[in-house]
């Protein structure tokens, strides 16, 4: 039993270190994977038809067209991706790095920076990659499967965030982030990963169970890629949770 306690101890020292060290790495840009998906995801953006700095593009209803089709033939169509047109099976790769607008973009690109540097650090840049491209794919797929005879894009790289979510609530439950609630006036607040975590997938659920298949947001694809990214880091990661409960990562994020 002395020993056992003895294990524990060292244990749970180790992990405490191991927490440092991740954030120092990600405090000295050490995720150069998360970095360069909010780059890639940010020059998409701005060389598309979407963002009106391209005028290449046209405007008026030239632009209207540009976007039509921008969105046509990166995004996920459900009906067509269940055709199974080789083009079609690649389009929940593209759409991962296809946004809608600035407000998407921006969203998008604060949660990844807020969580994803730190995943990446405990996962590894190679593995990280792969992890985040299979469960975005994976994310976007199921939404398709649920929503078969849907016509209507399904673009962003939520699906594919939401699963780094799923997977930092597993690694690091008890990280601090910053918070920012409507409900209470927008006030930061600081809170356990996993009240903050936990509390955006009960929202994305209820959300998911009284959203349709019209234009809006994939509150499925979210709770498909957390779901994903959680069961994966449980699975590869069983065990060996940073259990230190200090402050882990800086930023924002809004649930």
């Amino acid at each position: 039993m002395r020993h056992a306690l003895c294990v524990t101890y060292r244990r749970e020292v180790h992990w405490r270190r191991r927490a440092g060290e991740l954030r120092a790495a990600a405090a000295a840009g050490g995720a150069p994977v998360t970095y360069g998906l909010i780059a890639l995801c940010c020059a998409v953006f701005l060389i598309s038809p979407l963002s009106g700095f391209n005028p290449v593009h046209g405007s008026a209803d030239a632009l209207l067209a540009a976007q039509a089709g921008y969105f046509e033939r990166w995004g996920v169509i459900p009906t067509e991706l269940m055709e199974g047109s080789a083009h079609a099976a690649l389009t929940p790769l593209t759409a991962l790095f296809v946004h809608g607008s600035w407000l998407h973009l921006l969203g998008n690109m604060l949660f990844l920076y807020v969580f994803g540097a730190m995943a990446e650090e405990r996962m590894g840049r190679t593995e990280f990659t792969f992890f985040y491209l299979a469960c975005g794919y994976f994310a976007l797929v199921a939404y398709a499967v649920v929503h078969a005879d849907s016509d209507q894009t399904l673009v962003g790289a939520s699906g594919a965030i939401s699963a780094v979510l799923g997977a930092f609530l597993y690694l690091f439950p008890r990280a601090r982030v910053t918070s920012l609630f409507p409900f209470l006036f927008f006030l930061p607040l600081r809170f356990p990963a996993w009240i903050v975590l936990v509390f955006w997938f009960v929202l994305q659920w209820l959300a998911a169970r009284s959203a349709g298949s019209g234009p809006g947001v994939a509150y499925l694809a979210h709770v498909a890629g957390f779901a994903a990214g959680f069961l994966y880091a449980w699975v590869r990661f069983r065990g060996t949770r940073v259990k230190s409960p200090a402050t882990a990562t800086e930023g924002e994020s809004q649930p």
